[in-house]
């Protein structure tokens, strides 16, 4: 019994003599009186940097979108002298209707917006950018309506304005530029740009805005000259536009777009439509045919019950879907 009591206590005593060899060691290599924590503060470990997202659900263009005023009561946008929409604004003697501080996006971010659109991006100009900003008159955020800038009329030059006329019945100094937001049909907020009469400036801006509160569906509103100045181009796009300096199909009169005083709301769902004597009819845009019985339901058909027909008859605009002689469903227009 002693002899393993002995043995034990010399054991210990070994242990204890390798303790005591080892902290003079680490003693003489100058780490012995630091802590754990000390060396880890000398020495951190490093950090995963999160990726970056793959994805956003807003874009930088939909965030600034952010800033103008929402719709539906809280805080809260792609070139035309065709004569290809025949007799769009006729005028129907028949039965002729009685009248009835900016915060802007930065350019940047309106090129970015636009220049994402499927078809018939921007080219030449940016939206009229913060050229006229100095004379731009605003009803609601993001809503508002400035003079032509000298660039955006050397864009629609030749275009859907005449190069050259001795005296054109309207100067691009009577026209407007009007920037506009609208829910396109995926229900996303959008900017639109529409060029008129300045007589009807302050009616456009709004009537767009009551539609944008309402989240009324509008596929897009681009100036028709971004489609090289063909209005059939634009209207089986489903391109909402204004002015258009062209005649009437088949006459020598101007049609009331050339006066920028007419606006096609959802062309192709709402086409232009006349009839021949043998009962048979011609629909423009020719896509649009599966809409031209107006006695059945599909999305935005305007009629007399939809709020775009209610809010410019308010504004004392003629619809062509009263006309007698022929229907264009898609038209509006006033005479000031």
């Amino acid at each position: 019994m002693n002899q393993k009591r002995n043995a034990l206590i010399k054991g210990l005593l070994a242990i204890a003599a390798i303790i005591v060899i080892c902290i003079s060691i680490g003693r003489i290599m100058g780490i012995g009186s630091k802590t754990l924590g000390d060396i880890a503060q000398e020495y951190p470990q490093p950090t995963k940097t999160p990726p970056a997202a793959e994805d956003s659900s807003l874009s930088e263009s939909d965030s600034a979108l952010e800033s103008l005023p929402p719709a539906a009561g809280e805080a809260s946008a792609d070139r035309p002298d065709a004569v290809s929409n025949p007799g769009t604004d006729a005028y129907d003697t028949e039965n002729p209707m009685e009248p009835e501080t900016d915060q802007n996006m930065s350019t940047e971010n309106l090129q970015n917006l636009t220049g994402n659109a499927e078809s018939a991006p921007l080219t030449g100009y940016s939206l009229n950018g913060e050229l006229m900003a100095d004379a731009r008159i605003t009803w609601e955020n993001g809503f508002y309506y400035e003079p032509l800038s000298e660039a955006l009329v050397e864009y629609i030059t030749g275009v859907s304005y005449p190069e050259s006329l001795d005296t054109p019945a309207i100067t691009t100094d009577e026209l407007t530029y009007v920037h506009v937001l609208y829910y396109d049909f995926e229900g996303n907020p959008a900017e639109g740009e529409l060029i008129c009469n300045q007589a009807i400036a302050q009616d456009l801006v709004e009537i767009f805005c009551e539609l944008y509160k309402t989240e009324y569906q509008i596929e897009k509103i681009r100036l028709i000259d971004e489609y090289g100045g063909d209005d059939n181009l634009s209207m089986a796009d489903n391109n909402t536009s204004c002015f258009n300096y062209r005649v009437v199909e088949g006459t020598s009169s101007l049609s009331r777009h050339a006066y920028g005083l007419a606006v096609d709301i959802n062309p192709l769902y709402n086409p232009y439509i006349t009839y021949n004597k043998d009962q048979t009819i011609n629909v423009s845009p020719a896509a649009g045919e599966a809409y031209a019985d107006r006695s059945t339901s599909f999305p935005y058909k305007i009629d007399e019950n939809d709020l775009c027909y209610r809010l410019f008859k308010e504004h004392g605009f003629t619809w062509g879907g009263d006309w007698n002689s022929c229907k264009d469903y898609q038209h509006f227009q006033k005479t000031p």
